[in-house]
């Protein structure tokens, strides 16, 4: 699942490829939102990534999509 975060006074988002699903990550969203903490997530390859949750401009929870494997027709 991608993971969008857009930071505030930064030009560039950070794009988070997430094993979580989209429910887990909007509560944790939201639960980091709240609390006026932190909000800190873990990439596919076990990175973390923290950003003050007053820099938190948006996120955006993609969707989840299973990978298609093959050719698709004409």
């Amino acid at each position: 699942m991608e993971v969008t975060i857009g930071v505030k006074h930064l030009p560039r988002e950070l794009v988070i490829e997430t094993e979580q699903t989209a429910e887990e990550v909007a509560k944790t969203v939201s639960k980091a939102l709240q609390g006026g903490s932190t909000l800190e997530l873990q990439d596919s390859r076990g990175r973390r990534y923290v950003v003050p949750a007053e820099s938190v401009g948006y996120v955006e929870i993609g969707t989840e999509e299973t990978r298609r494997v093959g050719f698709g027709t004409l």
